[in-house]
Parts: C-alpha cells; sequence; structure tokens
C-alpha cells in the first residue's frame, strides 16, 4: 500500500513540471547559419551624356569623382573646365592627376536626390550637362535588446484563461489543474493493472509541457531565406549575360568604341601568301667559275651591311687542272721564245736603219711584233695567278652571307644576296573561282599584325599547285619585314554590298563559339551581339548582319571585356 502512494506521488510530481517556467532564449543562441558578409555596395553615381559628351559622377569618401569621356569614341577628356551646381551652390571641379576631376561640397554629405548641372567648357566643346544623385540613406541606430526575462516574470506574462467571464492567471490553472490529474492518477494507481497507462498519460503531458518555450529577436534557425546583398563596384557578369565595367576599369582597359554607320564596301578574300624581293631592286652575287674565297682589302662583307653597285665583295682563286697548267707552260714557252727571236730581229733592223740600209717601216713592224708577244704573255700568267672579283651588282644592303675566308665555292652556288629594304613584294596564291584580273585592291597583316598597303602588279597564267600566282607591290614597307615571312592578304573582289565596316579587333568569340562584338549600351554596362561578318582588308571587317545604324561598339578593348565573367 505504501509503495503505491509513493508512485502515485511520483506521478503527480511530473505533472506539476508544466507550471515550472519556461525556458528563453537571449542573444548569441541562434541555431541558423551565420549570415555572410555584405560586400561593399555600389557608389552612388549619376550619369549624363550629350552627342559630344558622356559624363559619370561617382560618390566616394564625400566627394564626387567626375569622368568626363567623348560620347562617340569614349576617350576620356582632361583638358576641359567643368562647374558643377549643386542645387544652389557653384563649385568649380578641380583635376586630378589620374585624369579625372574632383567636386567637394558639403551637400554631398546629405541624403536623397540631389539635383546637379555640369557646365563643360574646353578645346572640345562646351555644353551643359544636368542629372540627378541620389545620395543614400542615413543608417538608423538599432533598438536596444530587452533585458532577459526570469523565470517568475515569464510566468506572469503567459496569456490569461477566461473562463465564465472572469480571467484567471495561467498559473493558477496550470498548478490546478497539475494537482488534480495527481489526486486522480493516485487513486487509480491503487489497481496494478492501471499503472502502466496511467505513466504514459503523465509521460505525455510531460513531454508536451517541456515543448512550451519562447524566443525573441534574433533567435531564429536559420530557415528564412536571405535577402541579397548589392554588388560591389567591381567589374563582372550580371545575370541577363550583360557586363557591368565601371569607369575607372574603362580607364584602365583603354575601351574605345564607335557609331556605327552603313557603308559600300567591295567583298574581300583572304590569300595565304610570302614576302618576295622586287626583282629589280635585288640581285645574286655567284661565280662564273668557282674556287678559293679570298677577303679583299676592305673584308668580307657583313649581314645588313649597305653596299654600293661595283663594291668590291669578295675575290675567288680559281682551281687550275694538271692538264691545264702544263698546257700553260708550254705556251708560255712558246710566246717567250718568239719573244726572244724578235727582239734579236730587232735589234739587226735597228742597226740597218741606222746605216740606212733597211727601211724605217720594218723596224716598226717588229717593234708592234714584239709588243703583242709582251701581252700575250702577260694574258696567259694572270690565267694562273689572277683572281675573280665578285662585285654588287646594285645597290642595297646584304640579305645573305654564306661564305667564309678559304671556303671553296662551286659555280652554281650564291655567295651574297643584296635586296632593296624599300623594294619588297608579296606573292600569294589564289584558289577557287576568284578571278585574278578582277582583284581592284588589296592589303596585308605582318605576323606581328602590321598592315600593309599593297598595289596589283600581276598574275600568272601557269598554275602552281593548283593556284594562281598573283604579286603585289608593298608600298612602303616597314624595316622589320623580311624575305619569306609569310603573310595573310585580303584582296578586294567582286561587287559592292553594303554593310558596317568595324576594325577586326573589335570581333570576339562568345563561350559557344559565335562572332561577338560588345555594344555600348549605357555608360557603364555592356552588351554582346552576336554578328555575321566577312573580310574587307588586312585590319578591318564588313558586318553583314546583327548591327543597325547609331550603336556603340566597342573597338578596342572587346577581348578583355569578354574574359569577364
Amino acid at each position: 500500500m505504501l509503495s503505491r502512494l509513493l508512485q502515485a506521488l511520483a506521478l503527480g510530481l511530473c505533472l506539476l513540471a508544466p507550471s515550472a517556467p519556461p525556458s528563453f532564449a537571449h542573444e548569441g543562441h541562434d541555431h541558423g547559419a551565420p549570415v555572410p558578409a555584405a560586400p561593399a555596395a555600389s557608389s552612388p553615381r549619376a550619369a549624363v551624356h550629350s552627342d559630344a559628351f558622356e559624363l559619370v559622377g561617382i560618390l566616394r569618401g564625400g566627394r564626387l569623382a567626375v569622368y568626363l569621356d567623348r560620347f562617340a569614341t569614349n576617350e576620356p577628356i582632361t583638358d576641359a573646365r567643368i562647374a558643377v551646381t549643386l542645387g544652389d551652390e557653384e563649385v568649380e571641379a578641380a583635376p586630378a592627376p589620374d585624369g579625372t576631376y574632383t567636386v567637394a561640397s558639403a551637400k554631398l554629405a546629405g541624403e536623397g536626390p540631389l539635383e546637379l548641372v555640369f557646365s563643360i567648357t574646353g578645346p572640345a566643346g562646351d555644353d551643359l550637362l544636368i542629372g540627378t544623385l541620389e545620395l543614400p540613406r542615413k543608417p538608423v541606430a538599432a533598438a536596444p535588446a530587452a533585458p532577459r526575462a526570469s523565470a517568475l516574470e515569464g510566468l506572469a506574462a503567459m496569456p490569461n484563461l477566461r473562463l465564465a467571464n472572469r480571467d484567471i492567471p495561467a498559473p493558477f490553472v496550470l498548478a490546478g489543474l497539475a494537482l488534480a490529474l495527481g489526486f486522480v492518477l493516485g487513486l487509480a494507481a491503487r489497481s496494478r493493472g492501471k499503472l502502466a497507462p496511467a505513466a504514459g498519460l503523465a509521460l505525455i503531458v510531460l513531454v508536451a509541457s517541456t515543448a512550451y518555450a519562447f524566443a525573441h529577436e534574433g533567435h531564429d534557425h536559420g530557415s528564412e531565406a536571405k535577402a541579397a546583398f548589392p554588388a560591389g563596384d567591381t567589374p563582372r557578369r550580371l545575370s541577363d549575360g550583360t557586363v557591368f565595367l565601371p569607369k575607372p576599369s574603362q580607364r584602365l582597359l583603354e575601351v574605345r568604341t564607335t557609331i556605327t554607320r552603313p557603308e559600300a564596301a567591295q567583298r574581300g578574300i583572304n590569300l595565304i601568301g610570302r614576302v618576295i624581293a622586287d626583282p629589280n631592286r635585288s640581285g645574286l652575287v655567284q661565280s662564273i667559275n668557282g674556287g678559293r674565297i679570298l677577303p679583299p682589302e676592305t673584308g668580307l662583307p657583313r649581314l645588313g651591311q649597305a653596299v654600293k653597285r661595283g663594291d668590291v665583295l669578295a675575290l675567288v682563286e680559281g682551281a687550275v687542272a694538271q692538264a691545264d697548267r702544263t698546257t700553260i707552260s708550254e705556251r708560255t714557252g712558246e710566246i717567250e721564245q718568239q719573244i726572244a727571236m724578235v727582239e734579236a730581229k730587232l735589234q739587226r733592223f735597228r742597226q740597218l736603219a741606222d746605216r740606212g740600209i733597211a727601211p724605217p717601216s720594218q723596224l716598226t713592224d717588229a717593234e708592234t711584233e714584239l709588243a703583242g708577244l709582251r701581252r700575250r704573255r702577260e694574258i696567259v700568267r694572270q690565267t694562273r695567278i689572277e683572281p675573280e672579283v665578285l662585285r654588287a651588282p646594285i645597290d642595297g644592303v646584304i640579305s645573305g652571307a654564306r661564305v667564309v675566308a678559304g671556303q671553296v665555292v662551286a659555280s652554281q652556288d650564291v655567295v651574297f644576296q643584296i635586296l632593296d629594304p624599300k623594294g619588297l613584294w608579296i606573292e600569294a596564291l589564289v584558289y577557287g573561282e576568284v578571278d585574278p584580273a578582277g582583284v581592284t585592291a588589296a592589303s596585308a597583316a605582318a605576323a606581328d599584325g602590321t598592315p600593309l598597303r599593297l598595289a596589283f602588279q600581276g598574275f600568272g597564267r601557269a598554275l602552281q599547285q593548283q593556284a594562281t600566282v598573283v604579286q603585289f607591290a608593298i608600298e612602303d614597307p616597314p624595316a622589320n619585314l623580311g624575305v619569306g615571312q609569310p603573310v595573310t592578304v585580303t584582296a578586294r573582289n567582286g561587287a559592292p554590298v553594303t554593310g558596317i565596316i568595324l576594325p577586326r579587333d573589335a570581333i570576339v568569340r562568345s563561350g559557344s563559339g559565335d562572332a561577338v562584338v560588345w555594344r555600348y549600351t549605357d555608360p557603364e554596362r555592356f552588351e554582346a551581339r552576336a554578328v555575321r561578318t566577312e573580310p574587307f582588308d588586312a585590319t578591318r571587317v564588313v558586318v553583314r548582319a546583327g548591327l543597325g545604324e547609331g550603336e556603340r561598339i566597342v573597338i578596342r578593348g572587346a577581348g578583355l571585356i569578354n574574359q569577364i565573367r
């Protein structure tokens, strides 16, 4: 009997648990994920433009940085005078070393919209621009956190129970219910078979009572979605595919634009070519007989050395075979024998002439015969010892030298190559159904991108590697262009077409491989536009589809904008 009373008392104590004060959470005890740090918000800015100028003002640190550019080209203007009217105050913008202008005023420390009037004067022209700067709102101080409530205050804060038009405090109701349930369960505990259901009921009431708790501000569990923070002043690609590029970054990347307009242009074709020497302004130096190379008194010429026509470049000592040497020796002996006989005859004729016996004509004939024999002897001697002289055939520079002193060369070997640096041609191959006679103009681009102006010279009637050879003369070739260098020739051929002509640097490839250009939609926003192009010349293309008249297109820096992510 005593054990059952103790069991009933234990059940009653368990049921008294709901009357315990509810638990309270306080600052710093939430279970949600930590709030991510917000990136720097975009600085307040004002953007205005006219047909001549584009102006962007960015507020930083209480000062307004003004970026003034030409509207058509996006070229910075650094020599203008800008007077800014902020409400009823006029301030002169001070030029900064980085090419911007700085405006300082107490009105920039306010909040809400601020009307700005920019008066621009300078060599680029005069203009008046009006814009609005949205100043940020002042931050509102957060309310102090409520003090932690005690257990009794928590019970007192519980809502009252209305019964028979009377408000009964909730703590009293809970205590009364717990006591009544305790007595009922105690009586029911007299029967051993009803003890288990009573204990289960007590456990359920206990669990339900412990779930009654209170939470306050800042104690959520992280289930709610957080609002996105505004992005900062960094270049980035937006969700719609456009690119945000602030003015400071545009200055660093030297972004330049142009306004499109349709033009009539002739269709262009690309040809593969190489640089050759002008045949009238180049030459080769070769030995006729071959032999051993001997340097002249000034030495062998070096690569790049300027030479004049007729300058001695090298000497070639001819090689004589043994049989030829024998023949030359015999011939020399015969000539010397004849010289001795003629000298003796001449001596007798002189003696007879002195006596008046021999006529003077015989003396003259003998002297002439002796002089001829002596010349023949010298020619034979020179054949053996005199080297061949190699001279420059034209004025120019040495572009090829393949010999050293003592080297033996054959008659077909090229000893030196000379060309005029201002006389270079391009030889290109034309495939397909393109008529070479219809080529009206052409240009080329060297391997480093240097543009070359070309003049059509002619084409061959015989095919080489199933292609027609076309030659062009380079007008004013650059100094770094060499013979044999590969080039890409763009020749105009066919009927004229209408399109928008842009530099090749304006065309970039998108992630899918399409040809795109970047359109200047806002002062700091760019949009990719797919286009269809055809070659025009070495540095430009014709846009046949995808663009209209009057659009601002990036012509410098498009490749860098295309890499922004």
